[in-house]
Order: structure tokens, then C-alpha cells, then sequence
């Protein structure tokens, strides 16, 4: 379901105070500061996608900071991908400086300063999600921010177009569809943060994506079997586990990583579920193929920042890391 922000019916005068606390709440702390004296109304329009938030953003000139200071506050743990609709903008991060115009996106890091200024009316779909969806290294997630892809050629045009589908509201899915869905769109970036790296090698064919696409399906369709296994998941596709490994090689994550991933990003849906409430946190986690409850609260600690007793007392009182809240007006 869609979730609606627009600040037509906020005074003009307190439009800037609560465009700045909705724009926070919505992503992460920022600072926003509007070039307009009397400021045009303002609308955010999200949904979300499995482990992907999806906002529309449409509002005046603005000039939107992420300093040290509010990186210390929150949400360092997310990247954002803005596709540009109407207007420019120029992002600064890292030392690079990217301008950007309708047709194309850039991505950037909350982990690490960055300045966004967008000098007139504008337009532009926000994906927002957490680092740790993303299986890549740190080093290929930095060859991504602070620069600009056109949506129009290569990969990056592929990774808009879905992207795009994405951004389209449609009636709510399954949890287990949506997360796919979502790791496919991640799955895309992963591709193009090793192509902008140049990973990708002859012997690296369409032919082993398709293979490892095969294999992913197949693990999302067994998470919850404890015996899922390297060895388990190359039988069921005909090839050696060396070739498995091999193929994972090109996410830049090992098999074993990727499947507790998806289990721990499983897990994490199902604690924040109202219809959840009275399973056991071990009940959760060997729904999701976790053997060990100690060894399933290290890893979502690890993966989160918190256990998954705090994760589901903070999703139960709406605070729940990630989540989107609207502002009370002022």
C-alpha cells in the first residue's frame, strides 16, 4: 500500500519545518534547505518492494546535505538511487561531482557526506535500501556512488527499466514474491558495479548468469530446508560445487553468504509482521532454515545492528530500522 505525503495543506509558513522532518523520516536524517520563499506544495508517494523502499519525490528547488553529524544519528546502513524524471541536479560524494538530468540516476552512500542540489522544479523515483542486500564488496559499491548512468545504454539502462517497473504501485504480493523481486533489482547493480569494474571476463557468458539466476530461484525456493547446501544446490543443477563457487565469485559473496542473507533478510520480515507476534524468535528463524538460535541472533545482530528481540519490539511500536513514518504536522 502507498503511503502518501503532500504538504498542499500545510501553511505556506511551516511547509519548510515539515518538509524537512518528512523528507528525514522518509530516507534518512538530511538537512534540506528550500531556495523558494514561499515554498510550492510537495508530495512523497512510497511503497515497498521486499528490502526496497520506493518513493516519488516531486517538490521546488532545494538543496539536501547528509553531514558527519547526521550520519552519527542513523541510517549510515542504506544507498539510495535516485532516477531523475524533471529537473537537474548535481550530487557531490567522495570527491566526485555528477550532474544530472532527466533520463539518468546516480546513487548515493549514507554512510559517507554527500551534497545534493537541485536548482529548480524537479522529479525523481528514490530507491532506498540497505547496504547489506547488495551482494558486493565495499569496494564495488563505491565504483557506483558519486556518479552519473544514463538509463538510456548498457546495463544501466536495463537496471532503470526494471527499476521503473519497480516504481509502479500494483496490488500488494506475496512477502516471498516481493522479496525476489527486490533481489532481482539488486542483483541487477550488483552486475553493474562489476561491469563499472570491469570484472566481467570473456569466460564470464550470459550463459553463467542464466546458470547462477537458476540457482538463486532455487535457493529463494528452499530457504527454510536446514540442509540447503553447496553440495545440495550443485547436484540440483547438474554442476560441480567448484563451478557453484565460481559462480558466486562473480557477486563477489560466497554461496554460504548469500543464502543467509536471504534467510536473515526473511527472518527480519516476518519479526516486524503484526501476524507473527506470537511465534517465537526460534520459531522464526527455523521457519527460515536457521538450526542454531544463538547463531541466528549473532548474524542478524551482525547483519543489523540490533538482536531480534529489539528488531521486533521496535517494528512492534512502528520505529522499526528502514521503515517509513510520516511526520506529525506542525
Amino acid at each position: 500500500m502507498s503511503v502518501v505525503l503532500d504538504t498542499a495543506a500545510v501553511p505556506s509558513a511551516d511547509r519548510a519545518a515539515y518538509w524537512h522532518e518528512a523528507v528525514s523520516h522518509t530516507f534518512i536524517p538530511l538537512d534540506v534547505v528550500l531556495h523558494e520563499s514561499a515554498p510550492a506544495a510537495a508530495t512523497i508517494t512510497s511503497h515497498r518492494v521486499g528490502a526496497v523502499q520506493v518513493s516519488l519525490v516531486q517538490a521546488g528547488p532545494q538543496r539536501v546535505e547528509r553531514s558527519a553529524g547526521l550520519i552519527a544519528r542513523g541510517g549510515e546502513d542504506h544507498l539510495t538511487l535516485a532516477l531523475q524524471h524533471r529537473g537537474t541536479a548535481r550530487l557531490v560524494q567522495d570527491g566526485r561531482q555528477v550532474a544530472l538530468r532527466p533520463g539518468t540516476f546516480a546513487i548515493s552512500d549514507a554512510g559517507r557526506p554527500f551534497t545534493k542540489d537541485l536548482p529548480e522544479p524537479f522529479a525523481f523515483t528514490a530507491f532506498h535500501w540497505p547496504r547489506s542486500a547488495v551482494g558486493v564488496r565495499e569496494e564495488d559499491l563505491r565504483v557506483l556512488t558519486g556518479t552519473a548512468f544514463d538509463a538510456g545504454s548498457g546495463t544501466a539502462r536495463l537496471v532503470a527499466a526494471y527499476l521503473e517497473c519497480l516504481s509502479r504501485p500494483a496490488e500488494p504480493v506475496e512477502p516471498q514474491l516481493a522479496s525476489w523481486l527486490a533481489a532481482t533489482a539488486l542483483d541487477l547493480l550488483a552486475v553493474l558495479a562489476h561491469e563499472r569494474r570491469g570484472r566481467f571476463v570473456p569466460e564470464a557468458p550470459e550463459a553463467a548468469l542464466a546458470v547462477l539466476a537458476r540457482v538463486k530461484d532455487h535457493i529463494l525456493r528452499h530457504l527454510g530446508d536446514p540442509d540447503l547446501s553447496p553440495e545440495g544446490i550443485a547436484a540440483a543443477h547438474h554442476v560441480s560445487v567448484r563451478y557453484l563457487h565460481k559462480l558466486f565469485r562473480y557477486e563477489g559473496v560466497t554461496a554460504a553468504r548469500w543464502i543467509q542473507r536471504q534467510r536473515l533478510d526473511m527472518c527480519r520480515r516476518d519479526l516486524a509482521r503484526p501476524a507473527a507476534a506470537r511465534a517465537t524468535v526460534a520459531a522464526v528463524a527455523g521457519r527460515w532454515g536457521f538450526v542454531s538460535a544463538s547463531h541466528f541472533s549473532r548474524a542478524f545482530r551482525a547483519a543489523y545492528g540490533v538482536s531480534p528481540r529489539e528488531w521486533r519490539a521496535a517494528a512492534g511500536a512502528g520505529s522499526a530500522p528502514g521503515t517509513a513514518r510520516l511526520p506529525a504536522r506542525p
